[in-house]
């Protein structure tokens, strides 16, 4: 019987498989096994003061963490993910997403790597059938997640939940210091690298106006919080903006029984066209990094200032409600808390509120994060370096990191930070730098072995002379010496010749 593809989403991380499951995994684990991964360790061990160094922290353990960890273990690196959710929660999709779907297509591989046996097209056709996978439309966000929670398991990739970094300190000595909370305590690692894997939040935080900042906290939530939409239930509820958060923070808001939305659109209309999905060919992916900065700038630039329409379904799931309404070019000028109610100014004219949702986005603010403390001052961002043409300024494009080859952070002034470019910003906002392959799911796995890549070289570069040493130390023989008879001389005389190793 094949089971409902509905079914495969839970909230629990745990799970039985079904017989098609345990087969994918044993074709996986041959095809793993065929490919030599993980690669043979290679990397020569380090203690410091009789602590072990780490080889890689990752830090984060969505789909960008666990995409770098196997990728890194393919390259024989053994890397350790630190996550601050528990187990089969990290990412967004069991927490604060809201959609119903991915918008990217199913058909895209994701974080797979190229493993045919890994993608989520393997896992759901295994439980669900080939129908199944046809009828499918988007890919639900809880079966995504569910993926991940499969992906995490059979790559062996070790995540260790529930602790949080509250501190990075990089040192002159080719180590990262990292303090951490775990479940049992304060402690602290020291890594040779640290690859940031925090997702599109995990350089700064929620984009939250002046104007809303003023509000008691009761009255408003960024849509990235995590909350009970129930309480919502009914509310006049306003929404600022108009992307995808909006369309999803509003839907489930009128799910949840709000008396009425009232989405605050400051254009005049919404995009049709998402210009980033038609940037998305492998010639960017692979030649992004080195474009010269005016092209990179005016891809990235353009893409913003086009934005990327709410998707489809999402819309429709906000407009099939009679109490939903988008009002466009309706910029809020003002609020005022008068008693309990929220009176909102735009120039259409005036809205009474009673919760307001903010669905502004993210900024990147090294300084807004505290275990970024050590190292916000030091980071050379484009705007220290990269003057854009006039009328093409976008914030958040200079508030960007400039990253080198392989992610790695770069000081504004040479040897003020020693040990800065060991670590490595796989998310979202090294967009301008490499393109988008370190947060969405089209072209992650570029990155994630661009990633795994670049460090491989660094350490092979670092360890030069060991693996020299090596080199020379190196005594396993492929000859011994009785596979062949020398010739003698002409004229010498010649003894009968041995047999035939071979006889």
């Amino acid at each position: 019987m094949t089971p409902d593809p509905s079914s495969l989403s839970s909230a629990s991380p745990a799970g039985s498989l079904s017989g098609g499951l345990a087969a994918l995994e044993r074709r996986l684990a041959k095809d793993l096994e065929w490919l030599g991964w993980p690669a043979r360790d290679w990397m020569p061990p380090r203690l410091h003061d009789g602590q072990a160094v780490l080889d890689v922290v990752i830090i984060g353990g969505g789909q960008a963490g666990l995409g770098a960890a196997a990728a890194l273990a393919q390259q024989g690196i053994r890397a350790v993910v630190f996550d601050r959710s528990s187990a089969g929660f990290e990412g967004p999709w069991a927490t604060t997403a809201r959609m119903e779907t991915l918008r990217s297509p199913k058909e895209l591989t994701g974080p797979a790597l190229g493993l045919p046996a890994l993608t989520f097209r393997a896992w759901f056709e295994a439980q669900c059938g080939p129908d199944a996978w046809t009828a499918l439309d988007k890919i639900p966000r809880l079966q995504w997640m569910d993926y991940l929670r499969w992906y995490r398991r059979v790559m062996a990739v070790d995540v260790r939940n529930d602790t949080r970094v509250v501190a990075i300190h990089p040192r002159a000595d080719a180590m990262v210091g990292l303090d951490l909370q775990t479940p049992t305590g304060a402690s602290s690692v020291l890594a040779r690298r640290v690859v940031l894997a925090t997702g599109r939040d995990g350089l700064g935080g929620p984009t939250v106006p002046a104007f809303v900042r003023r509000l008691p906290r009761a009255k408003w939530a960024h849509s990235s919080d995590a909350m009970d939409y129930n309480s919502l239930a009914g509310l006049r509820v306003g929404v600022i903006g108009a992307g995808s958060s909006s369309m999803d923070s509003a839907a489930t808001a009128l799910e949840a029984g709000a008396r009425s939305v009232d989405l605050l659109i400051r254009r005049d209309d919404l995009p049709r066209v998402n210009k980033g999905k038609g940037a998305n060919v492998p010639g960017l992916t692979q030649g992004h990094y080195d474009l010269p900065d005016e092209h990179k700038w005016r891809v990235r630039h353009y893409i913003n200032v086009a934005s990327v329409p709410p998707p489809r379904g999402s819309t429709l799931r906000v407009s099939r409600h009679p109490s939903a309404r988008f009002n466009f070019g309706c910029p809020v000028r003002d609020v005022q808390l008068t008693g309990d109610a929220l009176h909102i100014t735009t120039p259409k004219g005036d809205f009474e509120l009673d919760f307001l949702i903010i669905a502004t986005g993210f900024k990147i603010d090294w300084f807004s994060r505290p275990e970024f403390a050590t190292i916000a001052p030091h980071i050379r961002a484009w705007k220290d370096r990269f003057v854009p043409a006039p009328g093409t300024e976008d914030e958040e494009l200079a508030d960007s990191p400039d990253l080198g080859p392989a992610f790695e952070l770069q000081q504004k002034i040479a040897g003020v930070c020693p040990g800065l470019d060991r670590i490595h910003c796989f998310c979202y906002p090294a967009a301008l730098s490499h393109g988008t392959v370190s947060g969405d799911i089209p072209a992650i796995s570029d990155g994630a072995r661009r990633l795994a890549g670049g460090l491989a070289g660094l350490f092979y570069r670092e360890d030069f002379a060991q693996h020299y040493a090596n080199l020379e130390a190196y005594d396993e023989p492929e000859l011994f010496g009785d596979e062949w008879v020398p010739a003698h001389p002409p004229g010498a005389r010649t003894r009968e010749p041995l047999q035939s190793v071979a006889g």
